[in-house]
């Protein structure tokens, strides 16, 4: 099954088992380009959300005019840091965003249970390695993407690039079937 994608530079579509690593600025504004993934040819969509609260997902998603009923948000950080946090159908909690084990689970869970054209967005990579490292946080990342290939599903995935040397920046970039560099000026160039 093919996804429309639709970035400048970038492919018409990927096929379902695409994996994209979105780099960008530490001051980047990746919004934008997460949330213009996320509302086209979509059944359903799981936000892994480690550097914002479920809250700021949906804020999100309504500024942008996502439709949040397409949404399941996982939210990394509420638990962690003491916030009030209700569970339901759509909203779901891990302990912090080490819990790598947990996140992996949370994905396959999702993406077992829904059927259709189903999109992930991990934001961020950075963030999970500044908790867990970059080896348990690289095995993670093979782990759902994966996911996504067994699921046929598709996934965007942030990566700070200011934060990790230029090698760690170059072992993510060989997991992925696409790159999108979100350059400091808002310009962004592709490689599929």
């Amino acid at each position: 099954m093919d996804y429309a994608l639709a970035m400048d530079g970038s492919p018409e579509a990927i096929p379902g088992g695409t994996g994209v690593l979105l780099l960008h600025p530490s001051t980047g504004e990746t919004d934008r380009i997460d949330t213009d993934f996320l509302k086209r040819d979509t059944d359903r969509f799981l936000v892994i959300s480690t550097r914002t609260t479920a809250r700021e997902v949906n804020q999100k998603l309504d500024y942008y005019d996502v439709d949040e009923d397409r949404a399941v948000i996982l939210d990394t950080l509420s638990v962690d840091r003491g916030y009030s946090r209700r569970s339901s159908d759509d909203v779901h909690y891990v302990g912090s965003p080490d819990d790598l084990d947990g996140i992996v689970e949370q994905a396959e869970q999702f993406l077992a249970n829904h059927d259709g054209k189903l999109r992930v967005s991990l934001d961020s990579i950075t963030e999970l390695a500044y908790y867990a490292g970059e080896e348990r946080t690289q095995d993670a990342i093979r782990a759902v993407l994966g996911l996504l290939d067994e699921h046929d599903a598709v996934g965007l995935f942030h990566l700070a690039t200011e934060v990790h040397s230029d090698e760690v920046v170059d072992d993510y970039r060989e997991l992925f079937d696409g790159v999108i560099d979100l350059n400091e000026d808002g310009s962004v160039t592709t490689e599929f």
